[in-house]
């Protein structure tokens, strides 16, 4: 029986594996075909902020942006984990604006922006965070909006009966290819519902996201408004030289990336990116240990799932030699430096992909 996670990267020191981070991976096809995997692609586990563009969707599918006239930009932002810049938060005050709802109308809470010069200048001037600046006002924004347009009350939009929650877990069962009932729901970070489901299911659902040919005219009409929005404004949907960001910019118009809390990851692959009739692609990735960074408790500090997932793509032939080059400073193999800069070991992946012919 194989063990839900197994040893997914080393950081060695000298000649001498120092430390083992240990995870799951699993890639789909758009047609539930299991591509390949390694560990337990069944394993259940919360999908954080990697949902992000499943959670826009029931508002899209709707015609929320056609509703609000919302522009590409700001239906990215509604995928986002920012990194509360000045750009991030205009784009979601605009947002706001169309909607008629206010900063204050966020039940978010607060944290400084991820980027870090933004955060330290606001520090020197004595200003505490707002919830425009939290990496996900533009999902709360969104949420609030599909409330606003239904006529809903939002003082408890983020509550799991409120009309709207229901709405998004629906969708989300429905693209991951399950019951509502098989979806575990419990509360992130920023207060509103996620959800819990096989790896597997969740790679589903970004691979249906990215070829939605099978879903009907509304949803996959919806699904692509949201891949192409992501791909168009890279830097909207995280932030400068993030790796989200500089992987859809790097293999521009063929994915989209989206991170999420305590160690998940997925990419999805664009139908026919790949070739002529080959059909899109979804890749969960999952570090068990949560994958924080050791000098910051931001979830923006990745440690290893850039490197893992730059090794996904390498081992299924889904990246070229050129775009591994200019993404190098994210791994697969990574310099691990001393205060002094001096190389004292490395980062190197530790799996080999196990390919499968069987179907989800």
């Amino acid at each position: 029986m194989t063990a839900a996670y197994q040893p997914i990267y080393h950081l060695i020191r000298g000649n001498v594996v120092e430390s083992v981070h240990f995870g799951a991976i699993v890639v789909v096809d758009s047609t539930g075909r299991l591509l390949a995997a390694y560990g337990d692609p069944k394993v259940v586990t919360f999908t954080r902020s990697s949902a992000k563009p499943l959670q826009a969707l029931a508002f899209i599918e709707q015609n929320g942006d056609q509703a609000f006239h919302l522009t590409s930009k700001e239906i990215a932002a509604l995928c986002a984990s920012h990194d509360g810049t000045a750009e991030h938060v205009a784009v979601i005050q605009g947002l706001q604006a169309k909607v008629g709802i206010q900063e204050s109308d966020l039940l978010s809470g607060a944290h400084y922006p991820y980027h870090l010069p933004t955060a330290e200048a606001m520090k020197v001037r004595g200003e505490v965070p707002s919830p425009n600046q939290h990496n996900c006002s533009g999902k709360h924004t969104g949420m609030l909006a599909f409330a606003r347009m239904r006529g809903l009350p939002i003082s408890d939009y983020i509550n799991t009966d409120h009309p709207i929650q229901k709405e998004i877990a629906k969708t989300f069962a429905e693209m991951c290819g399950l019951p509502l009932n098989q979806v575990e729901i419990g509360n992130d970070n920023c207060s509103v519902p996620n959800f819990a489901v096989p790896m597997q299911s969740a790679a589903l659902g970004i691979a249906r996201l990215c070829d939605p040919c099978s879903l009907s005219t509304e949803r996959a009409a919806a699904c692509r408004r949201i891949t192409q929005a992501m791909m168009a404004n890279p830097v909207m949907v995280a932030g400068s030289g993030r790796f989200d960001t500089r992987l859809m910019e790097v293999c521009s118009g063929r994915m989209i990336a989206k991170a999420g809390a305590e160690g998940y990851y997925v990419v999805g692959i664009m139908a026919g990116a790949l070739g002529v009739d080959m059909p899109g692609i979804g890749i969960a990735v999952k570090v068990s240990d949560g994958d924080v960074g050791s000098h910051s408790g931001l979830d923006i500090n990745l440690r290893i799932r850039p490197a893992v997932t730059l090794e996904v793509l390498r081992q299924m032939g889904y990246i070229t030699e050129k775009e591994q080059e200019t993404l190098a400073e994210f791994g697969p193999i990574k310099k691990i430096l001393n205060w002094r800069k001096t190389i004292v070991g490395e980062g190197r992946p530790a799996f080999t992909l196990e390919r499968e012919n069987s179907s989800a």
